[in-house]
């Protein structure tokens, strides 16, 4: 096999497949009906999601077989030639094999090779296609020769492989196994469009997300996702049955996924739907980030102390003392909360509302360079609150928060990085955390409501807080 390096790899969205992950994971969903299709893969590399299935098949068998049940394309002569070869050490002839494994550039043109015509059985496509970001894609020289792709019917697609899905789906493919990013099902804006036009066609039977590393030259996160072409186009709620693979071999867990057309298929949408249903009739305004320049035109007699948010030292952020006019201090003093956007991989360090004081034993947090949202962040309240009501909203914020972690696996976050932690790690955005922060009611209750608010806060107890909140929402009638 030709080595690749990580450039060309680049300019390619190439990222092959081992022959484990189709053995494990696809063969078995399969093996029942491979003499009922034709087995592509318009994206093939060296073969490895289509020839291992030869492997099932009797020796004396195999040639026929693959004459009628087996083609593979690819772009690049040199996994052409990879192919082949690979086909040959299973007992196809050479000049049988180059006949069902051709060169073609299929982000571009379906293979006149699959016209029912040429055919005898429906076509299966089993593929892992190109994954390469639009963002990239203008910014890399290599790379920009796609963007003609994303004009006309593809203008909006964000990404290589959402042009492979939606290619079989205009050449009417009927099942299709994908291993494509997570982000085609968590994703939003990334995602939307691609959700919205496939899914109403198709219908997603099973995934397995891989929760891993799989790829050595990235770690894109993927999943491994059927697709059963539906008998009518309609926009309709999904369910399926989603298999989790952990970094331990032996962790698979297993949960149910329901997708709906109202926000864009997207996976653990309880998030948005929580949000829009629980929205504060009278929601706490604020902005983000203290920066120097603010600091610097506030100067006065007033001692305090501040995090550098863009100075770490590997250990602590470093501390910084300025002096401040009365103003500034009132402010930093009277705003005592920041937001951990990223979990840290303890269960003590998932994001959530800290206390400042607690967390770094400084007044504030100051933004001396760029702002990085994942560089712990004050929050500051445009709407007046008291500084009692702000820990009041903390331990309300995280708890709801947990609440719906827990209900999604945590599916409306980003995942942020696979580790060794005992957890997958999250991002949670500035958005969400702004609109979770305008369901706090505090505005809207009256003292007795108040009163019991916040001893079901106080008793951590998840599942009366929602109730309260319905309860609220109707007594208000928002």
């Amino acid at each position: 096999m030709i080595k690749i390096s990580l450039k060309e790899r680049r300019k390619f969205g190439q990222h092959f497949t081992s022959p484990e992950i189709f053995e494990s994971y696809i063969l078995p969903e399969i093996a029942k009906i491979l003499k009922k299709y034709v087995w592509v893969d318009l994206f093939a590399g060296s073969g490895n999601l289509i020839l291992p299935i030869l492997k099932t098949i009797q020796k004396k068998q195999r040639i026929e077989f693959f004459k009628e049940h087996i083609y593979l394309f690819d772009v690049q002569e040199h996994c052409i030639e990879d192919s082949i070869k690979h086909a040959v050490s299973l007992g196809i002839p050479r000049d049988i094999a180059k006949k069902n494994i051709i060169l073609n550039d299929s982000l571009k043109s379906f293979p006149k090779k699959l016209s029912k015509s040429n055919l005898n059985f429906p076509i299966f496509h089993i593929t892992n296609p190109p994954y390469l970001y639009l963002g990239y894609i203008v910014k890399s020289k290599e790379t920009q020769k796609y963007i003609s792709l994303f004009q006309g019917e593809n203008k909006g697609y964000q990404d290589l492989y959402q042009l492979a899905l939606i290619n079989d789906l205009k050449n009417n493919v009927k099942d299709m196994i994908y291993i494509i990013p997570t982000n085609f099902i968590f994703g939003n804006s990334v995602s939307n469009k691609i959700r919205d036009d496939l899914l109403k066609y198709y219908r997603i039977k099973k995934v397995y997300i891989i929760e891993k590393k799989i790829f050595k030259h990235t770690g894109t996160n993927v999943m491994i996702t059927f697709f059963e072409r539906k008998d009518e186009m309609k926009n309709e709620n999904l369910e399926f049955n989603g298999v989790k693979i952990g970094l331990d071999k032996t962790f698979e867990k297993t949960r149910t996924y329901k997708l709906s057309p109202k926000y864009h298929y997207k996976a653990g949408f309880e998030f948005e739907d929580f949000i829009e249903k629980m929205r504060a009739k009278t929601p706490l305004k604020l902005s983000y980030y203290l920066k120097i320049s603010e600091v610097n035109s506030c100067k006065g007699k007033n001692k305090i102390e501040f995090i550098d948010s863009n100075d770490f030292n590997g250990t602590n952020y470093i501390k910084i003392k300025f002096q401040v006019n009365q103003g500034l201090l009132e402010k930093i003093r009277n705003n005592p909360l920041w937001i951990r956007t990223v979990d840290t991989g303890s269960w003590d360090g998932r994001a959530g509302l800290y206390s400042i004081k607690d967390s770094f034993y400084v007044d504030g947090i100051i933004v001396t360079k760029n702002t990085y949202r994942t560089n712990p962040i004050q929050i500051f309240f445009q709407t007046p609150i008291s500084v009692e009501e702000q820990f009041l909203l903390k331990d309300y914020f995280n708890l709801t928060l947990e609440y719906l972690r827990e209900i999604t696996d945590s599916e409306f976050m980003t995942t942020y990085k696979y580790s060794g932690a005992n957890y997958t790690r999250k991002y949670f955005g500035l958005s969400q955390a702004r609109k979770l922060i305008e369901s706090f009611p505090i505005r809207d209750l009256s003292q007795v409501q108040l009163d019991k608010f916040k001893k079901i806060i106080k008793l951590k107890d998840s599942t009366s807080l929602i109730s309260f909140l319905k309860k609220i929402k109707r007594i208000l009638k928002i």
